[in-house]
């Protein structure tokens, strides 16, 4: 328990502790002295301003700095950022795309997101246990090289999944203004929204996604109450089974959501105390992700079922979204606008777990700040936003689809090596000692192998495997990120006994 007079930065039970979180406006004035009132300067504004910014990057956070006690914000940090439109487009694609009925498609989406969210939900127990970020935590078993070269892989998939967050907000704003808000205003203004709350670092992000879920949950409520109605669950169409093939492969398309949240896990637990519980961290992880991907998913799934549903999803899942809002009127106008505003929560995460990544490619990019990565990170993905504006669907389904995959093998060869190799044991303290480190030649050819999986099993737009080929003649079925899991598991418990063994780490 922490002593009473250490105050804390999170909600905790010190009631001696200054209130977490709060904001004390800065005054407009001095206290009056013998000259009357002085107006503050504005550079000493920005100073105070700035002297909030979270300074710690990818630092191990020691066991006596850990003071974020509210351990139900692991629910709500990853609730608010999947209780989203985004999600609702996922599960918009179950029907017109991979011709799953509504039954099929349901099962489907709670099997895979389970599957998907538990590595995510299990490497935010090793947060509070190591005080590391989840990037770091892959040096024990990539070593100094390799886990470079997955940071960078998550810096890639970061930048994308903000570029597609900013669009699909934007093109709710355009559709609503009627062209008065264009794209790049659109893109501009979300982009802003979430580099002011990233930039300023853990706290904030985590003050940011306690709330924002509240007032989405109350919008899509309403749009399952105004939609259900007119949804037709029990017509042949929403019945039908579909192909085993197109089940797999749209399974595949909801694991890799899930597990994207897994490359970022441990960063938002690492201010939590050691003993926190990891059986609540994992259940509360875990249905922070899963409950709002399934319920939306399922969501977006039924509102293609109704007379304009499948052609609307066709046109993408906001206007899906902004069709099934329009009998509400000016209401659903502004419900819509809140909606657009919902994408904040989803692009936090990955704008602030970027600037972190980019301190793990090397020293030199360790002396710079986090906060400046991130910023220059949101340069980054507004630049792609706008370049990719009016080829939406190629960005999605052609690159990040296909960027997700790394996801299977790197979350396999992380939890080889905590349950096999290491036992759960970590000299944390080596985080940052390149000769204590794994040489990591283990682990890249895990990956390797799993890369391999990949190319013999993805079914996408740009390429199909001959093993996915194989299986669904012509169209393919994706079974990409199962043989990955299966390469990259089979190789890494093969080969890194024999690289401790030479190697001694």
């Amino acid at each position: 328990m922490q002593p009473d007079n250490k105050p804390t930065g999170f909600p905790g039970r010190n009631q001696h502790a200054p209130p977490p979180f709060r904001y004390n406006p800065l005054p407009m004035k001095n206290s009056p002295d013998r000259s009357g009132t002085r107006p503050v300067h504005p550079l000493t504004t920005v100073r105070r301003l700035t002297q909030r910014i979270e300074q710690r990057g990818i630092e191990r956070v020691s066991a006596n700095e850990r003071h974020h006690l509210n351990v139900f914000d692991n629910f709500t940090l990853w609730l608010s950022a999947n209780l989203v439109v985004s999600t609702v487009a996922l599960g918009a694609l179950a029907r017109p795309v991979f011709h799953l009925g509504f039954w099929a498609g349901t099962f489907g989406m709670v099997l895979f997101t389970a599957l998907g969210t538990i590595p995510a939900a299990f490497f935010a127990t090793l947060g509070p246990r190591l005080g590391l970020r989840q990037m770091t935590i892959s040096r024990f078993s990539f070593g100094w090289t390799g886990a470079k070269i997955m940071a960078l892989f998550n810096v890639l998939s970061c930048v994308g999944w903000s570029a597609v967050g900013v669009l699909i907000a934007a093109q709710i704003l355009t559709h609503l203004s009627r062209g008065g808000i264009p794209i790049s205003g659109g893109v501009l203004l979300i982009a802003a929204l979430t580099t002011i709350v990233s930039i300023y670092g853990y706290r904030y992000v985590h003050l940011y996604e306690r709330y924002a879920w509240l007032p989405m949950a109350a919008i899509f409520l309403l749009l399952a109450l105004t939609g259900l109605p007119e949804m037709h669950l029990f017509s042949p169409a929403a019945t039908h089974a579909g192909t085993a093939a197109d089940w797999i492969s749209y399974g595949g398309v909801v694991f890799g959501a899930a597990i994207g949240w897994s490359s970022y896990a441990s960063d938002y637990t690492v201010n939590q105390p050691e003993e926190t519980s990891p059986r609540r961290i994992f259940w509360l992880t875990f249905a922070g992700i899963g409950l709002p991907c399934v319920l939306l998913e399922v969501l977006g799934m039924g509102l293609t079922t109704i007379p304009y549903g499948h052609a609307a999803a066709a046109a993408g899942g906001g206007t899906l979204v902004a069709l099934a809002f329009r009998p509400l009127g000016l209401l659903g106008t502004v419900l819509l606008v809140f909606l657009a505003l919902s994408m904040v929560a989803n692009n936090i995460p990955n704008d602030y777990s970027l600037g972190l990544s980019m301190q793990v490619l090397g020293q030199r990019f360790r002396q710079t700040p986090r906060a400046v990565w991130t910023f220059l990170g949101a340069v980054g993905y507004v630049t792609i936003a706008l370049l990719a504006a009016h080829h939406f669907d190629l960005l999605l389904e052609n690159f990040l689809l296909l960027m997700a995959y790394w996801l299977g093998p790197w979350c396999i060869i992380l939890l080889i090596e905590h349950f096999r190799i290491r036992r759960g044991t970590y000299e944390a303290d080596h985080w940052d000692t390149r000769s204590a480190l794994p040489g990591g030649w283990a682990a890249l050819a895990a990956m390797g192998a799993g890369f391999l999986g990949i190319y013999l099993g993805a079914a996408q737009t740009l390429f199909t495997g001959p093993m996915a080929r194989w299986l669904n003649p012509p169209q393919g079925m994706d079974v990409g990120f199962e043989l990955a899991v299966l390469l990259a598991g089979l190789t890494y418990l093969l080969l890194r006994p024999l690289e401790k063994r030479m190697t001694g780490r």
